[in-house]
């Protein structure tokens, strides 16, 4: 047994059983080709290239089945391509991991060709097909997974000439899919226009609209938390949370994608799709059982129940020296910071704010979803002023969730203290390598499991509640605060949550604990 094949075997033995669990196996139908639209792209080479090479690595791509495409204008050769994604795939230097990504890189095939032509698309296919042959694979039953690593704006021209020059010619268990990214739209009626173009075409059964946060460990992990585990049934309500805080911040700038980010802005980018993904999990009511509609239909439940924005509960803000980016417009209103607050008219969360909070350049770097709880009635230890109760779950970096709780500080004296229960991924599973969304989200396309991608309807309710205040920001009605790169932000964003009722703790800081 070579050192590279001793290496897939002994890393990949947790991770293949819990995937196995989740999963089963990957149906074994006809073989299966993977096509990487605009691979010559970054989202290609940093994302979805290494995620398949990690899911080759680990068994869940057969080598015997699966071959591997890329397509773009670039003029290239295929160990050209090669070349370009090597370096994003693993350390050459290594040795384990070699024979792995030598086997793997064989997989990879390019074809080059316009978006807009079928004389491009009609290589491709003559390509695919191919190999369907070289594999003894039946007419109809071969498995065509096409991934758009490209823009919005020419995925109605691509999806067009996949449906004219490169699908399954019947069906015979085998099918054709296609993987769409965001952004899905700038507002509402782009949006609907887009799904309108593509649904012509396609199946809702056939497209998957990927959001790489709900492929995210402690994301996915939501369901779990509040429906296996009997203590929090009764508390996840508006009786005992005060409010729900769905964070996400970076401490860096847009470096460089001024231009592209301009266009869109924090909002857009982050917070109508992201951020509300995971408010979809936290408030939506428990489904009927774990099928993928069932899950999807309480997610537009909830979306259905939030009343729209008022703007005395948001807070933009933009960072000084973004205008200093020369592709971006010196009289920029895009925010680069913002805080919403959202409330949801139903019998479990009437009165509770979910508080949704994205930036960039500011002083740290994490994504948490942090739930408090209402104060203790009669309070006898006179403990309040240290803070409340609260469970956090730490999404990135750093995975954990820990129980922000009061304890009895150790001593003679009754004095309390907050403390922590606490569950740190890198301390409790050591070893155990946690997957990457775009991994479990590629394989979720194969097996054909939707449960973690955006529904149409579910996409329009979206922006249903985000376009009105876009566009009056859009027309400069809602004005950006600036504030200094590497602050917490606009100081009155924290007047908002205080306003809504998040009290922050003081003295207590939360550390990741050490192995």
């Amino acid at each position: 047994m070579g050192s590279g094949q001793w290496h897939v075997e002994k890393r990949s033995t947790f991770r293949n059983d819990s995937f196995v669990r989740e999963y089963g196996s990957v149906p074994e139908t006809g073989c299966l080709s993977i096509v990487v639209l605009g691979a010559s792209g970054d989202l290609a080479k940093k994302k979805t290239f290494p995620a398949l090479f990690n899911l080759y690595r680990q068994g869940f791509l057969n080598p015997d089945e699966v071959h591997i495409f890329g397509y773009a204008r670039t003029k290239i050769s295929d160990e050209e391509l090669r070349d370009r994604i090597r370096g994003y795939l693993v350390d050459e230097k290594n040795a384990e991991q070699a024979e792995a990504l030598s086997k793997f890189l064989q997989l990879v095939k390019y074809v080059s060709g316009p978006y807009d032509s079928e004389e491009g698309f009609q290589r491709l296919d003559h390509a695919i097909s191919e190999h369907e042959i070289a594999k003894n694979s039946s007419e109809g039953s071969s498995r065509r997974l096409f991934y758009l690593a490209l823009p919005p704006s020419v995925y109605p021209s691509v999806c067009k000439m996949i449906k004219t020059c490169c699908m399954n010619k019947s069906d015979l268990g085998g099918w054709t899919r296609i993987v769409v990214e965001k952004p899905f739209g700038k507002d509402l009626e782009s949006a609907e226009q887009l799904s309108s173009q593509i649904g012509e075409l396609f199946d809702e059964s056939q497209i998957y609209r990927i959001d790489h946060y709900l492929g995210k460990e402690l994301v996915q992990n939501m369901l779990v938390l509040r429906f296996a585990n009997r203590f929090f049934l009764p508390l996840w309500n508006r009786d005992n949370i005060e409010n729900v805080q769905i964070v996400f911040r970076e401490d860096f700038g847009t470096e460089g994608r001024g231009g592209y980010f301009d266009e869109y802005g924090i909002i857009r980018d982050i917070i109508q799709n992201h951020l509300l993904q995971v408010l979809c999990l936290i408030a939506m009511e428990k489904p009927i059982s774990l099928k993928p509609e069932h899950i999807r239909d309480e997610k537009v439940k909830v979306l259905q129940s939030v009343v729209p924005i008022s703007d005395d509960e948001v807070v933009l803000g933009q960072y000084q020296g973004y205008r200093d980016d020369p592709t971006v417009p010196n009289d920029s209103n895009t925010p680069t910071f913002a805080t919403t607050i959202l409330r949801i008219h139903n019998e479990r969360w009437e009165g509770v704010p979910f508080i949704l909070k994205a930036g960039k350049a500011l002083n740290s770097r994490k994504a948490e979803i942090r739930i408090q709880f209402k104060d203790v009635p009669g309070d006898i230890f006179r403990c309040q002023k240290q803070g409340r109760n609260e469970f956090v779950i730490r999404l990135q970096p750093s995975e954990a969730m820990y129980m922000k709780l009061t304890v009895k500080q150790p001593g003679l004296e009754m004095n309390t203290v907050q403390s922590e229960l606490d569950l740190s991924y890198g301390q409790r599973y050591q070893g155990v390598a946690i997957p990457e969304a775009y991994e479990r989200l590629i394989l979720d396309t194969i097996k054909g499991d939707q449960q973690h991608f955006v529904r149409r309807d579910e996409l329009k309710v979206a922006w249903e509640i985000f376009t009105p205040l876009l566009h009056r920001i859009d027309r400069g009605e809602v004005k950006s605060i600036p504030y200094k790169q590497g602050s917490r932000g606009p100081k009155e964003a924290d007047q908002l949550l205080e306003k809504a009722g998040y009290l922050q703790t003081h003295g207590y800081i939360w550390i990741p604990p050490t192995l």
